[in-house]
């Protein structure tokens, strides 16, 4: 592949080239994709050749209606249509829930998907983002999760089950508990794109638990699952009321014919679909295997379909993308773009073992030099590699020299206040950013994090002796910055003081036991939040807002084994798999 090829990376406004210029762009044969998270079993060949036989009909005329098309959905999934809303991809759905629902502020744990961070950004929220921690294995701690939130007066919560990039999973019974913990938010958001790729757990989608609460949405995705990205369908479940506002909005006929097709297709495919399941979970396991064996690569407990990997020390993801696309075919998901991560992390999709080998032996000619052009990353480890994974973090406390969010304050000149909780936080795991302390929701034991193998150590080398330069005149010590305390930060004007309101407080963290029992839940946006809006600027232990990341890092605004009832088909969420 021309080397021209890897300019698209850098005129694209997303984190990759699509498969179309790409192939444009080349002698007409598209790379070998580990990069976009789909499906490579499913649709079955039998079914490519039913809709290649039926393509003049499928693009000549209009879909059904999208009521058509859910009830379709609704009856396979044994789901009341009234609580589901299906989109075009789950891009619109996280529109519309952006434009709806979330009125002033989300909290969401990077790194996860782009969306759930720039969308809100794009229309003025403000996006308090809790930092997983590498040295955790990037596993998130809902009671830390949900104390951030608390801190900072987040009115919306997003939790990715399993997570992107790095397929963290959380437990049925952990997420439910945080649900209800979170009864009084404006919103709880489940996405369970990936959820179907999932084997730690039998039942472990909430679906059934979103419709009986007034404030939870679950997100679910078609194209992944199903290997059918370029459809664009996908669907939330959510009470009627919540359900049925976000489907108002939506376009008469914003799903395509394509997306009909294959939803009136499925019934007769169920078995088909499960075994692609199973055979995605089996080279998840393999694939883990062969690049686990790479000396200085570390890889992540994943359970989706996708593998979230980090590089040797030394190593540069967009040079190790760009080598592998021109000198192997295959393309890879470099994260450097990803809030929370690095270029030092790659995101691999599952694929067959054939396809894996090939990657295997890319990497060992790019990064070990076993090619001509010699290693693309020689470099040895010089004691600075990141031990946090998380990039916006590293920038910050660079750019301030240390100083973090205060030297940001005292740089700029206007005293930015900080509240007493931020001026000495608590230092996270593995010295990452500053968590709170844990509170009454379930403590999933840290990810395992595999340990880099030892790299050999060149011999020494003479140091050159430093030449005496003039001592500078000592200059008088800067004064600290003044921290007011929290009840002293001025509220701004898109920020006004709530009225005291009769409604209660809003539920204390209960210790786990207290959950066994669910309490019936409070009717939504009545409760004030626990400690009211953070003003914009004001970071809380354990994150950084926005606008914060953006000015430290230049980013900026992106551009305006059946399912219930069915014999053959894994549920809504992959329960009861049924393919050995």
């Amino acid at each position: 592949m021309p080397d021209n090829v890897t300019s698209l990376f850098r005129s694209t406004a997303a984190h990759s080239p699509s498969m179309a210029a790409l192939t444009r762009e080349s002698d007409g044969a598209g790379p070998v994709d580990f990069c976009i998270p789909c499906n490579p079993y499913f649709p079955t060949p039998a079914m490519f050749e039913e809709m290649a036989a039926r393509l003049r009909d499928i693009i000549t005329y209009y879909p059904s209606s999208a009521d058509t098309i859910t009830a379709e959905l609704c009856s396979l999934l044994q789901l009341p249509p009234q609580c589901v809303a299906m989109g075009n991809g789950s891009t619109e759905l996280i529109t519309w829930i952006d434009h709806l629902l979330v009125r002033e502020s989300l909290a969401v744990p990077v790194p996860t998907f782009g969306r759930w961070t720039d969308q809100p950004m794009e229309t003025g929220k403000r996006v308090d983002m809790f930092p997983l921690q590498e040295s955790s294995g990037f596993a998130l701690d809902l009671a830390q999760y949900a104390e951030f939130i608390r801190a900072r007066g987040t009115r919306v919560a997003v939790i990715c089950n399993p997570n992107n990039p790095d397929g963290g999973f959380l437990h049925k019974h952990a997420v439910v508990q945080f649900m209800d913990a979170m009864a009084d938010l404006d919103l709880v958001v489940i996405d369970e794109s990936f959820l179907e790729f999932a084997d730690a757990e039998n039942e472990p989608s909430v679906v059934q638990e979103a419709m009986l609460r007034p404030n939870v949405i679950v997100l679910r995705s078609l194209g992944k699952n199903f290997g059918l990205h370029g459809i664009r369908f996908g669907y939330l479940v959510a009470n009627p009321a919540l359900a049925g506002r976000v489907r108002s909005m939506l376009p008469k006929w914003n799903l395509n014919s394509f997306a009909e097709h294959v939803v009136f297709m499925l019934k007769e495919h169920g078995a088909e679909y499960a075994q692609s399941l199973h055979q995605v979970r089996r080279d998840r396991m393999d694939m883990s295997g062969q690049l686990s064996s790479l000396p200085g690569l570390t890889v992540y407990p994943s359970q989706g379909n996708f593998l979230f990997v980090r590089l040797p020390v030394g190593a540069e993801g967009t040079v190790v993308r760009d080598r592998l696309l021109t000198e192997h075919r295959i393309l890879v998901r470099e994260c450097g773009n990803k809030i929370g991560s690095s270029s030092r992390f790659l995101r691999l999709v599952v694929r067959p073992q054939v396809d894996v080998r090939r990657l295997v032996t890319g990497l060992e000619q790019v990064l070990y030099g076993t090619s001509r052009r010699g290693a693309a990353v020689p470099e040895q480890a010089t004691g600075t590699a990141y031990s946090s994974g998380t990039a916006a973090v590293d920038r910050l406390v660079t750019q301030t020299n240390g100083a973090g969010t205060r030297g940001l304050a005292q740089a700029a000149g206007a005293g930015m206040p900080l509240p007493a909780a931020a001026s000495a936080p608590a230092v996270g795991p593995g010295g990452g950013m500053p968590v709170p302390a844990a509170a009454g929701l379930p403590q999933p034991e840290p990810r395992p994090v595999p340990q880099e193998a030892p790299r050999p150590q060149p011999a020494p080398q003479p140091v050159p002796q430093p030449v005496p330069q003039p001592v500078p005149a000592p200059q008088p010590a800067p004064q600290p910055v003044s921290v007011p305390q929290p009840q002293q930060l001025p509220q701004p004007a898109a920020y006004p003081e709530p009225a005291p309101q009769p409604a209660p407080a809003a539920p204390p963290l209960a210790p786990a036991a207290a959950f066994a029992a669910p309490a019936p839940a409070p009717a939504p946006m009545q409760v004030p939040p626990a400690t009211g809006p953070t003003p914009p600027g004001v970071p809380a232990r354990g994150g950084l807002t926005a606008a914060q990341v953006r000015g430290t890092d230049g980013l900026s605004m992106a551009p305006a084994t059946g399912w219930p009832g069915a014999q053959s088909w894994p549920d809504a969420a992959g329960m009861g798999q049924a393919a050995g």
